[in-house]
């Protein structure tokens, strides 16, 4: 089970936000947005937003972290703007379980899809979201640097019965 709270940007939380950063080199070097070699917890903190959610698992330790945005400026739609997971945790479902989180805070408010870009260059965050049920829908240059980037989309609404597009009570 994944809980998502607003993120305080503070004390060991931050800790652990910068950490997980740190935990994520790949990422990194692929995005070119920050570099590690001289990465401090100030400039974690000037990089993570108000848009901010902390993921913790059932005992409460930080194991990642997104950046939400409720409503594109181009096509209104909710968008999962970054996620990063610990990297010291792979392969143990954390990944899987926070976006699940994330779909269920916005099918609760009405949301019928969400989507989020993953940058050319970044095949295994596609691989990844593509294993988590997002399809591709575009391909076009990310806002901030123009970066080429596969706009992928879910569709999120439930089925009439209480049932998620996926089959899964939820």
């Amino acid at each position: 089970m994944i809980f998502l709270s607003e993120a305080t940007l503070a004390g060991p939380e931050l800790e652990s936000l910068y950490e997980i950063c740190c935990s994520r080199p790949e990422y990194w070097r692929l995005s070119g947005d920050l570099d590690l070699d001289a990465l401090s917890r100030a400039e974690v903190e000037a990089v993570l937003s108000d848009d901010t959610v902390v993921a913790r698992d059932a005992g409460g330790r930080v194991v990642g972290f997104a950046q939400l945005l409720d409503e594109h400026p181009v096509d209104g739609h909710p968008w999962i703007g970054l996620l990063l997971v610990d990297g010291r945790l792979d392969r143990q479902g954390h990944g899987r379980a926070i976006v699940e989180a994330i779909e269920e805070r916005y099918r609760s408010k009405g949301a019928t899809a969400l989507r989020l870009g993953v940058l050319v260059n970044n095949e295994p965050a596609y691989a990844f979201w593509q294993a988590v049920g997002y399809r591709q829908i575009d391909l076009r240059p990310d806002l901030t640097k123009s970066r080429p980037t596969r706009v992928m989309e879910k569709r999120v609404a439930r089925e009439p019965g209480g049932r998620g597009l996926t089959g899964r009570l939820r």
